[in-house]
This record gives C-alpha cells, structure tokens and sequence, in this order.
C-alpha cells in the first residue's frame, strides 16, 4: 500500500459509524489507499459494529489501551505502506483531503510530515482546537497555532490559508512518511497521551526534515477526546509532558534557564487554579513536576539521542516571545497579533 488511514479507537463507536462511511468513500479518490482501525482495548461495540457493518476495514485488535503514543506505534509496525496518516475517529473529512496531501507530499521530499486544515464539526466557520492551521510553540514550551491561542479559537475567513512550514502537525490528522516515522523512533510510549505529536515533530525538525500544513486539505474534527479541557489527569499529563518534551529535545545552552523560568511559570499556573477553587487541578500540576522530576533521569538516554542526532536546533517557528506575555498582558488573542521573531535560520516558507 502506497498510504494506510489508521483510526486509533477506544470507545468511539458512535463515531465510527458517524464518519467511516465519509472516509471510506474519499479514500477511493487513492487506488492505492487502504484504512485500518487499531482498536486500544474497547469495552463498547466498536469491534461488533466494524465485524457486522464495515467488514471490508482492516482491524487490529489490541486487549488494553496502550494510549495514544503505545496504540499507534503497535499498529503501524503491522503495516508496509510509504506514507501513514493518523486519523482520530471524530473526524468529518471532505472531498480530496487525502489526496491533495498524498500529492503534495509526493513532490516536497523534504516534507517529513503534513496536516491539513482543522476546523470545528460543531462550528464550522472556525478553526478546531487541535491544530487548526499548523502549531507553534514559544521559547517554554507552549503550543499555539495559525488559528488557536490556548482557549481562544478563531474564525477561518481564509487568512490561513497559505502552505506553511510549521513547528507541528496535529495528531488529530497526521500524515506522515513511514520512514521518517520509524527513523525519529515514532511516538514515546511514556508519554501515553497529549503532546507526543509536538515531541515527535520536534526530533524530525531537529534532523532536518520539515512539517508543513497544506489548507487546500480540509477535515471538520469535533475534538475534545475522551477527557474534558480542565480534567484534572488532562491538566496533569499536558505539564508533564511537556516538561519531558523540552528535557529531551532543548539544546544544552538553554536548558537550565528555560526550565528555571518553567519554575516560576508552573508554580503561577497552579496558584491560578487554587484561586478559582479547582485544587485537584492545582495538585494535578505538582504531580506533574514530581513525576518529571523521577522520570528525568531514565530520559537522558533520549535526551543524547537528540542532541547527538540533531543537524539543527533554533528554528523561526519557535517564538523567542512569551506567549503568557502576549496573551494575558499585551491580549494579543490572534496568531496574526503576535510579533514575529526572525531567527537567523533558513526560510522553508512556501
């Protein structure tokens, strides 16, 4: 198979039988195309509802949830083809999406990775949270996107529409070649979910490949994943993870400050929390920065791997800017306020 659509499943049979019959019909548009659903260990009909109703779909079967990271890393070492996309199963996907990035991809080899552009299912004029038009981070760690700054979502009237090399692709659609998949050594597992996408994208922009959203690509994603925004064990592994992100991938001149002022930023974040009452997520913060803190050590092996593996480590994706800053203090709400920070690095821009 030149291209595998690989839905990682856990409990979403509504969605499956939303959105399979949408997909199946756009893969045909690729002769040679296939679509696979993982099932991570579902408890609901998932698995009797593809046997019965769509058993033309290639199933890999899982016994318990892996996560996000574990799941899509077992399936894919069951499958040959040149490109993977990782699909989440509440995605509405429309004519030609596959295609325009299947083509796209074919012509820009040096394009490890791409994402179409993500928009609401439920609001359909405005970007999804979840990547929208291509993510970002700043100089700490935060992830933003063409579209999306932290709760603040954007209306799409086509101001984001240019191909862009971008910081990373959104897991919620990911199309990625298999090669460069397995050579930066696919999602970490320790991660289980949230964030593992940006960690990925990371190492392959550290190697010198690059990652781009192409919005002539459109899906509608109706997000929100099996936890609400401010679930406390959403709150918990988006810090840790985070912190184990920028641990594994930072270049060493940087490391010490930035986790420094980490410090501080962590500690507000939580203070925030106890203000408004949600303790669980205030201590759902200082677990994540203990469970760092006993993690860090087993994490030096990957962080060497990087740093030895890497031909790059300042990109002008990455804002030298705090978004904190620029959200809260200055209200810059939109991508397009923020300022822009040239780096003295190579323009892939289209």
């Amino acid at each position: 198979m030149s291209v595998s659509v690989v839905i990682l499943n856990w409990n979403g049979e509504k969605y499956l039988d939303m959105f399979l019959p949408f997909l199946k019909e756009s893969v045909r548009e690729l002769p040679d195309a296939e679509i696979v659903v993982a099932d991570n260990g579902s408890t609901d009909g998932s698995l009797k509802l593809l046997n019965e109703k769509y058993p033309d779909i290639s199933v890999i079967e899982f016994k318990k949830n892996y996560g996000f990271s574990g799941g899509y890393n077992r399936a894919l070492k069951k499958l040959k083809s040149e490109y993977y996309v990782l699909l989440n199963s509440d995605v509405e996907v429309t004519k030609d999406w596959l295609k325009v990035l299947y083509d796209y991809m074919q012509v820009n080899l040096t394009v490890a990775a791409c994402q179409p552009k993500i928009l609401s299912y439920h609001n359909r004029n405005y970007f999804e949270y979840a990547g929208a038009a291509g993510g970002f981070i700043d100089k700490y760690g935060y992830p933003f996107c063409r579209g999306r700054i932290f709760g603040e979502i954007e209306e799409d009237k086509g101001q984001y529409d240019a191909i862009k090399d971008v910081f990373w692709a959104s897991g919620a659609c990911l199309m990625i070649r298999s090669k460069d998949y397995w050579e930066a050594g696919g999602l970490d597992e320790a991660f289980f979910a949230h964030q593992e996408e940006i960690d990925l994208c990371w190492r392959l922009k550290s190697r010198g490949r690059r990652i781009v959203c192409n919005p002539q690509s459109v899906i509608y994603h109706i997000g929100g994943g099996t936890l609400e925004a401010e679930h406390p064990r959403k709150t918990f592994l988006n810090f840790r993870n985070n912190l184990l992100m920028l641990y594994k991938n930072l270049p060493h001149k940087n490391l010490h400050s930035i986790f420094r002022t980490r410090f501080y930023l962590d500690n507000l974040a939580a203070a925030h929390f106890a203000l408004q009452g949600k303790f669980k997520n205030m201590r759902a913060i200082t677990d994540a920065r203990t469970e760092f803190r006993n993690l860090q050590e087993s994490f030096t092996e990957k962080r060497n791997e990087n740093i030895l593996k890497s031909v790059r480590s300042t990109f002008k994706e990455v804002s030298q800017n705090s978004l904190l800053y620029e959200f809260y203090v200055k209200r810059n709400r939109k991508f397009s306020d923020l300022p822009r920070t040239e780096l003295a690095v190579e323009d892939f821009e289209e």
